[in-house]
């Protein structure tokens, strides 16, 4: 427990400092999209390399990712329900809230939890790699379908995925992995000495996100869906994990830590990002991704009393 919460206290702390630095305004206004744009298309690109490509394949394509994927699904599922049920939203926008809901920050915060608290970023890779190869395209193309009248051929899906550098470094790796190779030490210690600035940056750009936000405003009249999706979140989300872990992969101790802590993390700030390129769902992806970023971390420091009770 203890190596939990220093865990979590080193991470808060790089946010706390970038909140700061959000609110002194000293890296400017575009301070938040420089570092994510260096983290998406440069750093974490070469860390994810790094990461997979030192990992076991079998850790990568193991139950993790099915656990990643079902639960995943569960919640997905769950919020079409609830809100089709009670709330009267169009099929775009209920898309979005259920990507809101059911997709995880694992990169921007998945990274650093998995290797100040769980001890290695391997943990982060199969989720990372699930939802950039196989569920984010997926939204894509529903919502492509949904909002455009036309349908996503799979052809343009794969091309679209594979524009993504994350994915590209994943399988990268995966493919260093799986055939035991090794870069050339000239070309490996440049790439290792970009990852290391992934996580700091990651952490930086996530304080600042924090500045100035004002969740759940009445006016917008989506209090409702931003509550489920938060609490599909935050509750339902790592419980699907653990029970997927537990019940069907016989999982436990750290295995079984790792895939629920993973399934805990907040909703991605890409979903945000997504909502405004389809101009759909844009209140509850931001206030979604906001509340369970506040309240994520702290919510995370009962998995292990849960897990040990």
């Amino acid at each position: 427990m203890l190596g939990v919460l220093s865990g979590f206290s080193i991470v808060w702390a790089v946010i706390i400092v970038g909140y700061v630095v959000g609110r002194t305004g000293v890296l400017g206004a575009d301070a938040r999209y420089v570092l994510n744009r260096l983290t998406f298309f440069v750093a974490s690109p070469a860390l994810l390399f790094v990461t997979v490509a030192d990992a076991d394949p079998r850790a990568v394509l193991g139950p993790s990712l099915a656990v990643a994927a079902i639960s995943a699904t569960g919640v997905a599922l769950l919020y079409f329900g609830v809100t089709g049920w009670w709330l009267p939203r169009g099929r775009p926008e209920r898309l979005v809230g259920a990507m809101s809901a059911s997709t995880v920050n694992s990169a921007n915060l998945g990274l650093p939890i998995a290797a100040y608290v769980l001890g290695s970023t391997t943990h982060a890779a199969p989720v990372i790699l699930f939802q950039l190869a196989l569920w984010s395209p997926i939204f894509l193309a529903l919502l492509d379908s949904s909002t455009s009248g036309r349908r996503t051929t799979p052809t343009a899906l794969v091309l679209s995925t594979l524009r993504n550098p994350m994915i590209v470094a994943s399988l990268a790796g995966l493919l260093f992995a799986v055939f035991g190779w090794t870069l050339p030490q000239p070309i490996a210690d440049p790439v290792e000495l970009i990852a290391g600035a992934s996580i700091p940056a990651m952490l930086l750009a996530f304080g600042i996100s924090l500045v100035g936000s004002k969740p759940l405003e009445k006016a917008t009249h989506r209090r409702s869906d931003v509550l489920i999706g938060t609490g599909l979140k935050l509750i339902a989300h790592p419980v699907l994990a653990w029970l997927a872990g537990a019940l069907l992969f016989r999982l436990h101790g750290a295995e079984l830590f790792a895939v629920v802590i993973m399934a805990a993390l907040p909703s991605a700030q890409n979903v945000f990002v997504t909502a405004s390129r389809y101009e759909q769902g844009l209140v509850v992806a931001k206030d979604t991704v906001l509340l369970t970023t506040i309240a994520a971390v702290p919510a995370m420091l009962l998995v292990p009393l849960l897990l040990n009770s």
